[in-house]
């Protein structure tokens, strides 16, 4: 039935087995090693910027929900409210910084 002049059929199992993921990865940045300078820096900017913008406009709401917190009696405060802004804002901006680098 299997005619010799045909080449070998690869086993099913052989098939059905992804490629390994470090080849897949090694593919990836072989392809993808140079970023534009332009991109970088447009990319740095948004992070930067949504960083900025989001410890400005956060502190602000905060100042104006000041009263409507203390009343709450939540057990996260406004100290605690300030620092989870603050953090998520310095996370973005070093997200920039690691955008224009890498």
């Amino acid at each position: 039935m299997f005619n010799k002049s045909n080449p070998v059929i690869p086993p099913v199992a052989s098939l059905e087995r992804p490629e390994p993921l470090t080849t897949v990865l090694a593919n990836d940045k072989e392809e993808f090693r140079d970023d534009c300078t332009p991109c970088r820096v447009t990319g740095a900017a948004a992070f930067a910027g949504l960083g900025i913008y989001s410890y400005y406009s956060g502190h602000a709401q905060l100042l104006a929900q000041k009263q409507a917190i203390a009343k709450s009696g939540s057990i996260f405060g406004l100290k605690s409210r300030q620092t989870g802004i603050t953090g998520i804002a310095i996370t973005l901006v070093g997200m920039g910084l690691w955008r224009l680098v890498n």
